[in-house]
């Protein structure tokens, strides 16, 4: 660290946005192109959050979120960030599955997804088409009761193979099982079905570059190194941020920070109602995730065998089991050259979900010793798929929900946030606490990258609503 991150820092702004994740960023990016003056605390060193990057020896960058989104983050980064950032989003063409119960390769849209559920798995036309149906139109205002067990059993009733092909994904993409709320799967089924899964040509590094050139643009005050210690509160009403032991005032305060975290942590629930602060308390945190990191080694190529790469050795799917360390999971995502045109790298993340508490309670010794055991293990299935890997490789690193916890400073290191009923209580933080509002990753809903910056877009209006009454 040189220097003071909060040198020249402004005594007052319109609008202080604590955490750079996708939410925080695109909110920041709006109200300032509307005028108001915005500062951006961000702890780390660098900006995005979970949408982030690391470089290693040997020429290694490896993307740690950069797996796929759907194709409506076109439409947002075009309209809430700058064609250029839009235009430089790529489908990707080739997602695999391989379990016990089946092998395929598909484009991953409603087309295909349609064609293999009648050919392969011998589902009456009439029920896929309702199934289909049923998710795109489920909106945030349904009944809630229904679960995704209940809506898979109503369309495809006693057919756990179509359940693992329909379902499987989702899960890795935002951490949700069949017992969570049918519109928490719905609603994102949906938009990758639209017209299959996109990532971003130029890697993390280059997105988060190209966004932050455009936060400066419009006049953003970006301070990285600057931890957010205390939301000041005056009478019901938001009055500023102490961060890195420094006050500075505001009209409003959006946290991107866990809505847990911003309430109990950063604000402090004795501003609260006392049953708000009951519904805070209740709300349930995501899973998380471990990933191994594999570089292959300089001047080294593998051949072309899909995009993502979702494999199991489980009979059925179980999101259990998908969480216990004892992986019969993985879903790989490959990132070849042309993931940044001009690099003759090639990289492979394999991605698993996680329980904390799994990692949390290890000693040091027992912790190191299982990163090494989860390390080996991906590396001889992943020889599975591409025979002699292990003689390409150069680089080898795992992260684990504590390392995840580490750097984005989530309670219990979760990657998709909180359960569904923290989106209520992130949206009803304004009613509690004048000017103070909360974008981030609740609800399984706003988890990804499409959701991150999609409810950093609906923050931000009711932030400029409540700034110009």
């Amino acid at each position: 660290m040189t220097g003071d991150s909060m040198e020249g820092i402004r005594p007052q702004y319109d609008v202080i946005v604590i955490g750079s994740g996708l939410g925080g960023m695109t909110a920041a990016n709006m109200l300032a192109k509307d005028g108001y003056s915005i500062l951006l605390l961000e702890h780390h060193h660098k900006l995005g959050g979970l949408a982030t990057w690391f470089h290693r020896k040997g020429g290694h960058i490896f993307d740690v979120s950069l797996h796929g989104f759907p194709v409506g983050m076109i439409k947002t980064c075009r309209k809430y960030w700058n064609r250029e950032i839009a235009d430089s989003i790529v489908q990707l063409k080739a997602i695999r599955f391989d379990n016990p119960q089946f092998s395929l390769t598909t484009t991953f849209d409603r087309d295909d997804f349609t064609r293999i559920l009648e050919d392969r798995f011998g589902v009456p036309r009439e029920a896929i088409d309702a199934f289909f149906d049923a998710a795109r139109g489920m909106n945030f205002y349904d009944d809630q009761r229904m679960t995704t067990r209940e809506l898979f059993q109503k369309f495809f009733p006693g057919r756990d193979d179509v359940v693992r092909l329909l379902m499987e994904p989702i899960t890795y993409a935002n951490g949700s099982t069949l017992d969570d709320p049918a519109i928490s799967y719905g609603i994102v089924f949906s938009n990758f079905m639209s017209k299959g899964v996109y990532t971003f040509q130029g890697g993390t590094d280059k997105i988060i570059s190209m966004m932050r050139a455009e936060l400066v643009k419009n006049g953003v005050d970006i301070r990285t190194r600057a931890l957010a210690e205390r939301i000041d509160v005056e009478g019901r009403q938001v009055s500023g941020v102490v961060a890195n032991g420094k006050a500075i005032r505001a009209r409003s305060v959006m946290s991107n920070a866990n809505v847990r975290s911003t309430v109990c942590s950063l604000v402090g629930e004795q501003h609260f109602d006392s049953g708000f602060a009951e519904e805070v308390r209740k709300v349930r945190i995501n899973n998380s995730s471990c990933q191994v990191y594999i570089g292959i080694r300089k001047g080294e190529a593998i051949d072309f065998v899909g995009d993502l790469y979702f494999t199991s050795v489980a009979d059925r799917f179980d999101s259990e089991k998908l969480r216990s360390r004892n992986i019969t999971s993985r879903t790989y995502s490959f990132y070849y050259p042309t993931t940044r045109p001009g690099s003759d790298m090639y990289s492979i993340v394999a991605s698993t979900n996680a329980n904390y508490d799994d990692w949390a309670g290890l000693s040091p010794e027992e912790y190191h010793a299982s990163k090494q055991e989860l390390i080996e293990s991906t590396v001889d299935a992943l020889a599975g798929y591409v025979p002699g890997i292990r003689e390409k490789i150069d680089y080898l690193e795992a992260a684990t929900p504590k390392t995840f916890e580490r750097y984005t400073l989530h309670p219990s290191g979760t990657s998709f946030g909180t359960k569904f009923e923290g989106l209520k209580v992130s949206m009803g933080l304004p009613e509690q606490i004048r000017g103070l509002f909360h974008t981030g990753s609740v609800g399984i809903i706003m988890s990804g990258w499409l959701g991150a910056a999609n409810y950093g877009v609906i923050v931000a209006n009711n932030a400029d609503k409540y700034l110009r009454s």
